[in-house]
Order: structure tokens, then sequence, then C-alpha cells
């Protein structure tokens, strides 16, 4: 068996004989429940086929009309790819007919035929007079000018007609694409004999084969698919375009819900939060208010919550903006998803859209980036690398792992990788950390152009030092402390820092200027220390031997440690570099010489006290020279 991956869908007022038509199109009762079969209407989804002149199978989804029953409806609505609009001759273009002709426009449905059923039951010109009524209602609808056919299911009046134009429509468009990872939003789950659990519903994206380990949210079970079934035949895989039965393994039936979602493992997280484009329907009798109760349908999944106004204060009816769903309930869905957005109570149906993002933080009103970064991953959603870049530019973290992207964007390692290396062509974006992580162009860009600013600022207040402390300029910059390496590297690479031992940075070819009272300041500080060898003054005693002010002698210091003429042990306590060089070659010659180090011999060698020894110990403990060692210090082996 062949599927051409194209669903048609029927949508209109209850009673206006869609179950009726759909039996009389494909021999199948649609009706699954005894309670619609005695009630006469449809309250749940129904299912049934028709086949091509080549032997494809087309599904077709007949889904309830009574205002009660909306929730379902949006169900069967997703993965519709053509419409029949049902409208009964005898009682003419109905409230619920309007409704789901706005939910088929909102849910992005693009094409679609009109059955004018019933003509058998009035008279030609009633027939005449509901056909111009149906008209005006779609004027200005996706429906405008599609083409009309006269029905009697019961007499088999335009049946014909109506099923030859369905299959003609359905050859014309295109079919469905399998790309991205799969997900199937679950319309139904019941449990077989023999079997176990059956899930069913229609895949929005991707494919999947017997034997493919999935997932279920947001509940998180996991399984495998031990069987696939396609239009009640056995399938090798199911794809995005058919109506499709799940056989899963290693998850019980009663976790499973309408509303639940199964995919492959790792791409999609349930979300609470959600960043939209919202149209209100403009024959609404009411403004979108902001923190408005709200209804979330996708999918087949309603989530109760609020609606946040992020670019106005309200949504007239007819006007559009930005919003982000805050939610009691969480939902499973992904950038580019349609949805029908309804008032909590009453249901009304306010109007929808497409989901923009899976929000990680509550987003501010009126912000002019948040509104920005928003338009601009609305603008993105007709492609995948323009999402993949979108994504990457606006993320907080300012670079993400190819797992991350890959989850966004609801593509595999592979896919993303390869999309990835694309955008690297176009000079949009680069691999950092020998490639684990990746930045767009431009933000990396703009951190470079930060860390720059943030150093040269930091020597303009410091005039008297010659190297900065990393620290200080993570503290500027407030990076992610790995991704602050990664752009000091690349300042090395490119010349325009040193990186040093101890975590810090110098300016390639800084000098610091200094006047000449200061150079001559620091000619006799160096002298002093230098003198004094193991027992070296405080910044107090020093400054009272060089007749300067301790403040003078204190930046001094610091100075003369940037340039590596003495090392600070703790504290205000300092060696010059040559006491520090010969204090570590006696400290290992006397390891060396005794298998340990004997303190009173090297006391005496260095002719300094324990003030200064235990120190300038456990300074050289710090540099990894020494190690204590059974109560004694003894050399590092490296």
């Amino acid at each position: 068996m062949e599927i051409q991956p194209i669903v048609i869908g029927t949508a209109g007022h209850i009673d206006h004989g869609k179950s009726t038509l759909v039996s009389a199109l494909t021999g199948t009762d649609p009706d699954r429940w005894a309670e619609e079969k005695e009630r006469g209407m449809t309250i749940d989804l129904g299912f049934a086929w028709m086949e091509l002149e080549d032997g494809r199978r087309i599904g077709l989804v007949d889904v309830p009309g009574h205002e009660r029953f909306i929730r379902n409806m949006v169900a069967g609505a997703t993965g519709i790819d053509v419409v029949v609009l049902v409208v009964a001759a005898d009682d003419g273009v109905m409230p619920q007919t309007r409704e789901h002709l706005a939910i088929m426009q909102l849910l992005g449905v693009e094409r679609g035929a009109i059955a004018l059923t019933k003509v058998d039951a009035v008279e030609a010109e009633m027939v005449e007079l509901a056909a111009d009524d149906v008209r005006q209602a779609v004027e200005g609808t996706f429906l405008e000018g599609a083409p009309l056919v006269e029905v009697s299911s019961i007499e088999g009046t335009g049946v014909p007609e109506l099923k030859a134009l369905l299959l003609k429509m359905a050859e014309e468009t295109s079919p469905r694409p399998a790309e991205g990872v799969f997900r199937m939003p679950v319309q139904r789950v019941f449990s077989a004999r023999g079997f176990g659990t059956i899930l069913t519903g229609i895949p929005v994206s991707g494919q999947i084969e017997i034997g493919d380990p999935v997932e279920v949210l947001p509940g998180g079970g996991r399984g495998k698919v031990r069987g696939i079934q396609a239009y009640h035949e056995t399938a090798d895989r199911a794809r995005a375009g058919h109506s499709s039965a799940l056989n899963v393994s290693d998850v019980d039936h009663h976790d499973v819900s309408r509303g639940d979602v199964v995919a492959t493992p790792g791409y999609f997280k349930p979300q609470t939060m959600v960043g939209a484009r919202l149209s209100v329907l403009d024959r609404l009798d009411r403004s979108v208010t902001n923190r408005m109760p709200i209804r979330v349908h996708t999918g087949t999944s309603e989530a109760v919550g609020e609606v946040v106004l992020l670019d106005s204060e309200e949504l007239a009816p007819g006007d559009d903006g930005l919003v982000q769903f805050r939610l009691e309930q969480p939902l499973v869905c992904a950038p580019g998803d349609r949805y029908v957005l309804r008032l909590a109570s009453p249901m009304v149906t306010l109007g929808g859209g497409v989901i923009l993002e899976e929000s990680r933080y509550r987003l501010k009103r009126f912000k002019t980036f948040v509104i920005e970064e928003l338009e601009r991953q609305a603008a993105s959603l007709g492609s995948v690398e323009s999402l993949l870049e979108a994504i990457l530019a606006r993320e907080p973290d300012r670079w993400a792992s190819l797992q991350d992207l890959s989850a966004q964007i609801k593509r595999s390692k592979d896919d993303t990788k390869s999309l990835l290396d694309q955008l690297a062509a176009e000079g949009k974006a680069v691999a950092l950390g020998q490639g684990t992580r990746w930045i767009h162009a431009q933000t990396l860009q703009l951190c470079l152009d930060e860390v720059r600013d943030a150093i040269g600022g930091w020597f303009e207040e410091h005039p008297m030092r010659a190297r900065m402390d990393v620290r200080d300029l993570r503290s500027a910059c407030r990076f992610d402390q790995n991704l602050l390496g990664v752009v000091l590297e690349l300042e090395a690479e490119d010349g325009r820092v040193e990186l040093g031992a101890g975590g810090f940075l110098r300016p390639a070819g800084r000098r610091v200027a200094l006047d000449p009272e200061t150079e001559s300041l620091r000619g006799r500080v160096l002298e002093a220390m230098e003198a004094a060898r193991f027992q070296p003054p405080s910044p107090e005693e020093l400054a009272a031997a060089v007749a300067a002010r301790v403040e003078g002698v204190a930046g001094v210091l610091t100075l003369l440690e940037d340039e590596g003429e003495v090392h600070r042990i703790e504290g205000d306590l300092f060696l010059s570099a040559k006491a520090m060089a010969e204090a570590q070659a006696a400290v290992v010659s006397n390891c060396e010489a005794n298998g340990g180090l004997e303190i009173p011999e090297l006391r005496d060698a260095l002719g300094t006290t324990r003030k200064f020894l235990i120190p300038i110990l456990e300074h050289f403990d710090a540099m990894g020279v020494t190690m204590r060692q059974a109560g004694r210090r003894v050399l590092k082996r490296h």
C-alpha cells in the first residue's frame, strides 16, 4: 500500500451531513461511538480514506460540528491539508460554519472546496440562495472562489463529482514534507489485546520506523515502536501526512491521553510559557486584553492560562500582535506550529496564529529588544536555516551546543550540523571551543567589542598597571566563564593580548608611561627589595626607607608585580624576582639532598626567619613546587 501524504478534512455546522457525506465518499462510517450513531451527530474524530486512480490512499478526517466539541474539532484539523466546508442547503451558513471556517484559516489551511449538502430536501431556488449565502460567507478567506459542489448523500447526487474534485486537489497539493524529527499529536489512545498500547494521530513532522524509540510528553514515558498501521493496514513507517496508529511498548495506555505528543526522544520539552503572533478574528465582539484568561489549542492539546500582550495595550477585532501565553498546563510545541485561541469562559474563539518560540523567561511588555527578537523569529519561520540563524542570534547564553540547537529547531544533529556549516560558509555562524559550541558571527563580534572596551576602560582607570586580572574582566563583561576564555584565546591568536600565568592578561605591546618622579621611585623600591632579599620590608617600612608616601610605594609594588620584577607571596608580603628564583633553587637543592625539606637548614641558608620562611614555603606549595607528604614537604614531581 502506498500513501499520498495528504489529509482531507471536513468542517461545518452540526447536522449538516458531514459524516453521511464521508460515508458516501469512502464507504466507511466515520462515527466510532454508539452514542454518535444514536444521536446522529459526531462528538469525536472519525477517520476514513479514499484511493487515487493509481491505488495510493489519502486520509479523510471527519470532525465534530457541535460547539461543545470545538476542542475535538481543532484536534482533527491538525494535519489537514485540504478542507471540505459542508453546508446544508436547508439551513445555509450557521454560526459553527463560520467558526469552523475561521479555525481552518487560523490553522493555516490553504486549499479546499465547498459541499452544499441535502440539496434533495429543498427547492432549486433554496439551493441557489444557500449557494449564494456560502459564497458571501467565504469572501476574504482561503475558500473565496473555491469550487462548490451540490450534493445529496442519500440519493448520490454530486458525490462522484465531489470525489473526483477532491482526488484531483489531493494530487495537486504538495505532499507534507517528512523533514525534522518525528512528532505526532495523540488523537486517540487505547489498548488492544495481544498488542498493548495503541496511539493514533496524524504526524506533523518527521518519520519513524518499527524499533525506533519514542517518548510520550508531557508525561515523559519512553518505549519503542512495535508496529505501525496506516489506514488499517500494516506499514513499515509512519510519516508526516499519514493518519497512523503506533503500537508502543513499555507505555501504559492509562498514562496517555489525547493532547499528549509522541515524539523522537530528546527534542521536545513541555512548555508553560510560549511566545506567539496572534491574529484576532475581525468578527469578534470584544477586544483581547492583557492578562485575559484563555485556552490555547494546538495539535490535539488544550491548555488554560493567560495571554500577555507584548506590543499593544489591547488587540481589537482584526488586529494582530505579539503575545506570550503563560499556561497552567504544559504544551508540547515547536516554532511554526499553528494554534487557536479561545476565551477561558465562555469558550468563544478569539483568534489564533503561529507559535514563535518556546520561552525560557517571562517576556516583558513594550521592550524594544523583545519585540525585535520575536519579529526576527517570525520572519525566519519559512526556512529552517533562517530559523536556526535567528535562534543562534537570540541565544541568551550567547553560544549553544549542537545538541541544544538541534533540540530547538527539531532537527537531527547531522541535519543541524549541515545547516550550521552552511551558515558558517555564509559568514553567519562560527564554531568555538574546538567545534563543540556555536555562536552567531554578529554575537561573536559584539563579544569581542565588549571585551576590548572593558580591557581598554580598565587600563584607563588603572594607568599604572601593566596587566589585568581576568576575574576583573569577567566581572565587567559578565560572560559565561568558558565563553570568555575562548574569546580571549581568539584575541591572543589575533595578537591583541598576551595571556599569562595566574589568570592575567596583558594588552600586546603595553608599556606603562611613568613620569620622572615615579620612574625614580620605581628604581629605589626595586633596589630596596633586592637588597632586603629574604627579609622583605612591608610597604610602610619600604615607604620610610625610600622617603615616599605609602600609597605611591603600593602602586609601584603592583606595577613591579605586573612586570614580573617582584612576586606577591601573600597580602603585602613581596619578594624580588631575584630572591624568588634563589629561594626556589635552595628549596629544590635542600629537598634533593635530604629526601625532603629540612626547614632549619633552609632557613640558615637563606638567612631569614620563620616569619618570612613559612609564607614563602606555602607560596611554593601553591605554585606546585612542593607538597606536603607524611608530615613534611617534598618536591612535587610532574
